[in-house]
C-alpha cells in the first residue's frame, strides 16, 4: 500500500458465546477514546471469555476462506446454536474499522449471520462503509450493501451511497446466488472494486497462530516455504526458505536465539534419503546436533515466533494466544518487547493482538497496549482499557511494573 501497513482501529463482536457486546478500540472517528495500538494485549483470568474473542477473529476470517457454514461447523465451535450467545435470538455479528494505511479514510465492515428458514446459517447482512472524500465529521455512507445476498455495490475508488434516490451511475444492484460465502470474497475478485479488493485481501492475510510444539517436531517434505503456516509444522521448510534467500535475516535469528536460550549456537536443516527435512540445533557442548524431537517446547516456540517476526513479506494482522505456554518465565518480558518492537518498528510492520494470563508477559508492557477482559454477573464478558484505570497509569508512572499490579489486583473491575 506504500504508505505502511493497514491498521484496525476498533474491532466490536456482538451474540458470540460469552461476548454479547464487546468493543475493543473505537468504531469512528467521532466516538470518544483512542483506537486500538500496533501491539494490542488482552488479559484476563480463565474462564472469562479470551480464547472466545481470539477465535471471534478466527471466525470472520475463516467465513471468508471457507464459507460461514463450514466455519461454524469448524471442530473447535461445535455450529451456530453452540456459538450464539444464550437467551438471544439476533445474528451474530462482527463490525471491523480499519485504515487501509495511516492518514486515510478509515473503512467500516459490518457482517451479520443468522440461521436460514432451514437451521443453516447464511450472511443475513454485510455492509463496507466510508466518509466521502474531504467529509470529516458525520456518518460514513455505504459502497456495498447487502441484506440476504440482494442489494448495491458502488464502484470505483471514492464513489459511496447517494442520498434522496437521486441517480447514481456507479450503483450496480447486487443478487449472489450463495448465501453462505461472503459477498467481499465474490465482489473482491473484480477489478471495478478496488476497495472491496484491498479489504478481501486484508482479511486474507491475516495469521491466527494455532503453534503447538509437536507439530513443530514433525518431519515434513523437503522443500523451501516462504511462511510459516498457522500450526507450525513446516518450520524446516521456511528454515529451508530462509537459508538460501535471506541469509543475513536468518543469523539475525540465530543470534537472538542464542541470546535467549544458551547452547543453541546454529540451526540449520538436512534432508534425508528419503526427502524429508530434518531440522538441527547444534550445541557447542556436543559433537552431533539435536534435532527439533529433542528440543523443549520454549525453544521450539521462541523459534517459531522469531521466524514469524522476520518473515520478508509479513502477514497484516498476527493474532497470538498465550504464547507464554511452555516458556520459561524470565524470557516473557523479553517476548513481549520483541513483539511490540516487531509491531511498532517498521513501516509495513503488521498488527499483533494477543491474549496472555501471565503477570510477567504483561510486565512489558504500557496501560495503553493492555485491555483486561472480565465476567460480568450476568456470565457475559465485560472489557476495558487499562489506560483509562486512573490509579493503575499514576503507579506505572512511578515505575511499578503493570504484570506486578495485575498480580495484587490493582487492574480487577473498578
Amino acid at each position: 500500500m506504500g504508505l505502511g501497513m493497514a491498521l484496525i482501529e476498533g474491532f466490536r463482536v456482538r451474540n458470540y458465546r460469552a461476548l454479547l457486546d464487546v468493543t475493543l478500540g473505537k468504531l469512528s472517528t467521532d466516538q470518544k477514546g483512542a483506537p486500538l495500538t500496533p501491539f494490542t494485549v488482552v488479559i484476563g483470568k480463565n474462564g472469562v471469555g479470551k480464547s472466545t474473542l481470539f477465535d471471534a477473529f478466527g471466525f470472520v476470517a475463516d467465513c471468508l476462506n471457507t464459507d460461514v457454514e463450514a466455519a461454524c461447523d469448524a471442530k473447535q465451535r461445535g455450529g451456530f446454536e453452540r456459538m450464539r450467545s444464550l437467551g438471544t435470538n439476533d445474528p451474530i455479528q462482527f463490525d471491523i474499522y480499519y485504515r487501509e494505511a495511516p492518514g486515510e479514510r478509515p473503512i467500516t465492515y459490518e457482517l451479520a449471520i443468522n440461521l436460514d428458514d432451514s437451521g443453516r446459517p447464511f450472511v443475513e447482512s454485510e455492509v463496507l462503509k466510508q466518509r466521502r472524500k474531504g467529509q470529516k465529521h458525520g456518518r460514513p455512507y455505504p459502497f456495498l450493501r447487502l441484506h440476504r445476498g440482494t442489494g448495491k455495490v458502488w464502484a470505483g475508488e471514492d464513489a459511496v451511497e447517494v442520498e434522496g434516490g437521486e441517480e447514481d451511475r456507479s450503483q450496480t444492484p447486487v443478487e449472489l446466488t450463495d448465501l453462505r460465502q461472503l459477498g467481499i470474497a465474490t465482489l473482491g475478485t473484480l477489478k471495478e472494486h478496488p476497495r472491496i479488493e484491498r479489504f478481501r485481501n486484508f482479511l486474507k492475510g491475516w495469521y491466527l497462530s494455532y503453534f503447538h510444539p509437536d507439530a513443530a517436531r514433525s518431519i515434513p517434505s523437503a522443500g523451501a516455504q516462504r511462511h510459516l503456516n498457522v500450526h507450525g509444522d513446516n518450520i524446516g521448510n521456511v528454515v529451508q526458505y530462509m537459508e538460501r534467500e535471506h541469509k543475513d535475516r536468518f543469523n539475525m535469528i540465530l543470534q537472538r536465539i542464542a541470546s535467549k536460550i544458551p547452547g543453541v549456537q546454529s540451526i540449520n536443516t538436512t534432508v534425508t534419503q528419503d526427502k524429508r527435512v530434518l531440522l538441527q540445533f547444534n550445541d557447542g557442548a556436543f559433537k552431533d546436533p539435536f534435532y527439533a524431537s529433542q528440543m523443549s517446547d520454549g525453544t521450539l516456540k521462541i523459534f517459531a515466533y522469531l521466524l514469524l517476526m522476520e518473515d520478508p513479506d509479513p502477514p497484516p494482522f498476527i493474532c497470538i494466544e498465550e504464547p507464554e505456554n511452555g516458556l520459561y518465565h524470565r524470557l516473557l518480558d523479553s517476548l513481549a518487547s520483541e513483539l511490540r518492537t516487531h509491531a511498532t518498528g517498521k513501516k509495513n510492520a503488521p498488527q499483533i493482538f494477543v491474549t496472555t494470563h501471565q503477570p510477567y508477559f504483561v510486565d512489558a508492557l504500557a496501560p495503553n497496549e493492555v485491555w483486561i477482559l472480565e465476567k460480568g454477573g450476568d456470565g457475559f464478558s465485560t472489557i476495558h482499557r487499562v489506560s483509562d484505570i486512573e490509579l493503575v497509569r499514576n503507579l506505572v508512572d512511578e515505575g511499578l511494573p503493570l504484570g506486578g499490579l495485575w498480580y495484587s489486583n490493582y487492574l480487577d473491575a473498578r
